[in-house]
Parts: C-alpha cells; structure tokens; sequence
C-alpha cells in the first residue's frame, strides 16, 4: 500500500512514517521545511526507496501543487492528513487574530488543499481513503472548558469541511474519517500527555486498516470509540 502523509518529521506524523515502513508500506512524506527532511534522513537511509520525503507547505497553494505534481506519478491508496499547529492558547481578551487566520489556513484549509490536489492520485489507488488527525477540542457538545480560540475554531472548521466532502466524495468511492488522537506526548501535547505516540498511532491505524464506506464522514478516536459533534 501507498501512503501520504503530511506533517511527517515530529510527533504524530513521524511516528505514522516508522510504523507503515516497519508493516511493509511504501510512503511519501510531506514535511515543512528543510529541517523536518534532515529529521526523516535516518528513515530514508533505513528503507531504502519505500520512503520518499519532500517540503510541503499544507497553507502555501505553490507548495502544494508541486507537492502534487512528484506524488502524482504513482497511485496513492491512503492519504492522511496530519499537520497541524496549535495556534496560540489564550483568552478572549488576548487573542491574536493574525495567528487565528494563520492556525486556520493550516488546520482547515491545508488538509482540504492537499486532498483535492491529490484527488487524481486517489482516484487511481485501490484504497481509496483519506484519514484527518483532527481533535475532541473541535467537538462543540465536548467543549467544558473555553479557551484555544484558533485550535478550537479551526478543528470545527476541519470537522465540518471534512463531513462535507465526504458526501461530495462519495460517488467516487472515497472513504473520509476524522480521527481524534487523544492527549499525545509529542512538542503540541507537551510532556505532561499520558499516552505516547506509538499506542495512538497503533489504534489510528487499525482504525485506517479497517474502514469501510459505512464509516466516511464519521468522527472516532484511536480507540475506535465514536466522538460527539
């Protein structure tokens, strides 16, 4: 199997790279800057040409379309869209609108650029699914607490899009799922997290493994429980 992944040199996204190479697969990973490829290098001299790596920008239209370009010259069986960034945590009275934009550029827009670019690749693959690492803080009904303006705000956007697209998608048997998860020990989840990134990757990918049409469009975390909009 062929996937994509965005977000690939840290946390989450590094972790979904490790396991798929390590089960057999073959992955292009998107990263964002020439850092996050110095990162994958040890990855790459490891596996060899099942591991391909190059700079995407999910919030750059440019850097999407050239990203498109290389990954379409083979059929892509799953996308996930992982990248993301917290976007500033504050309150009410000190929220940065600039950052605001910029977190949903990023956690919104970016997951829906990349799979509309990447539609034609899709289309060609025999799997025929797109995964979005979203969050239960995009949960309206979940939502006790407040705060986290941009990160709230931009996962509700992603969730909505992501249900929306998936009855757009449907006629041409792609399968969308959003995926929470869970409080992850990585640079965003920060040290106090309770669950390391290989367990979450582990469930998100037994839930990747086993989707089926019935499921697009639905919200779960990596223990395959569904979560409340």
């Amino acid at each position: 199997m062929r996937y994509v992944i965005t977000g690939a040199s840290r946390g989450i996204g590094f972790e979904f790279v490790q396991q798929l190479l390590l089960r057999g697969d073959v992955v292009d990973a998107g990263v964002r800057s020439e850092e996050g490829l110095r990162r994958l290098q040890p990855l790459i001299r490891d596996f060899g040409g099942r591991l391909r790596a190059r700079v995407l920008d999910v919030a750059d239209e440019a850097s999407v379309r050239t990203f498109a370009e290389v990954v379409d010259e083979r059929p892509v069986d799953v996308l996930i869209n992982n990248a993301g960034v917290p976007g500033l945590w504050c309150s009410l009275t000190d929220v940065d609108y600039a950052d605001v934009v910029r977190t949903f550029a990023v956690n919104a827009l970016g997951p829906l650029r990349v799979t509309t670019a990447l539609l034609p690749a899709l289309l060609r693959g025999s799997a025929r699914k797109v995964a979005y690492v979203t969050s239960r803080m995009g949960s309206l009904s979940a939502n006790e607490e407040g705060g986290a303006y941009a990160y709230r705000m931009s996962k509700v956007a992603l969730n909505m899009g992501v249900r929306n697209l998936s009855r757009d998608l449907r006629g041409q048997g792609i399968v969308s799922v959003l995926l929470h998860p869970g409080w992850v020990k990585t640079d965003m989840g920060g040290p106090d997290a309770p669950l390391p990134p290989s367990d979450s990757v582990r469930g998100m990918l037994q839930i990747i493994d086993e989707l089926r049409f019935e499921h697009s469009g639905r919200f779960f975390d990596y223990q395959g429980q569904e979560v409340p909009w």
